[in-house]
């Protein structure tokens, strides 16, 4: 059993590569390298026959290193989106959730992203926990997340509220900006959300 895993693994791993650093190309890292490095255990582990390390370069020059050691806050945001993106298109995933996968990035890249996100959602739910209003933008349905204090228990709990068509423009605009937010956030919102 454990040979046949090593041998499945190492017959996709290159594809699988191949096929990340052409979606991180997509979210302007098109320099990014990545390698899957299989090295045998002397007894076999509960993941199989090999350890498996993703050795990984996002620019030109840069040697691979461990994933861990060589990619930053966003480009670890952007790995994590494509490889979960390849995961569900291989995988029957109902349900996939993404904590602040936007983390490190903003701007035209928050923007792909929100479009990948998106896209994911016309095959599976895809819940979404952001700060990045390009990301916020591209939903469906907007929740705001907030903590309320009970204080006949003295208890701090978390409530969801769906938020209609004004109130999204408004958080978007919030996130923009300020609180209130300007006429001008507004309306980059809108276009945001039209977007």
């Amino acid at each position: 059993m454990g040979e046949s895993i090593r041998a499945g693994r190492q017959r996709v791993a290159p594809d699988f590569a191949h096929q990340i650093v052409d979606q991180l190309s997509e979210l302007a890292m098109p320099e990014a390298q990545l390698e899957i490095d299989f090295k045998p255990l002397e007894a076999p582990g509960p993941h199989g026959l090999d350890e498996v390390n993703f050795l990984f370069s996002a620019n030109r020059g840069s040697r691979l290193q461990s994933i861990k050691d060589a990619a930053s806050g966003g480009e670890m945001s952007r790995l994590a989106l494509v490889t979960k993106r390849l995961v569900a298109a291989a995988m029957a995933l109902p349900t996939l959730i993404f904590d602040e996968i936007d983390s490190g990035v903003s701007g035209d890249v928050a923007q792909k992203m929100g479009r990948i996100l998106k896209d994911l959602s016309s095959h599976h739910q895809v819940v979404v926990i952001t700060h990045s209003p390009q990301v916020a933008g591209r939903a469906d349905r907007h929740f705001f997340i907030y903590k309320y204090n009970q204080s006949e228990d003295e208890r701090t709990t978390t409530k969801l509220r769906l938020l209609n068509e004004d109130e999204r423009v408004r958080a978007i605009a919030t996130m923009l900006s300020q609180s209130p937010p300007s006429d001008s956030a507004l309306e980059n919102a809108r276009e945001l959300i039209a977007g």
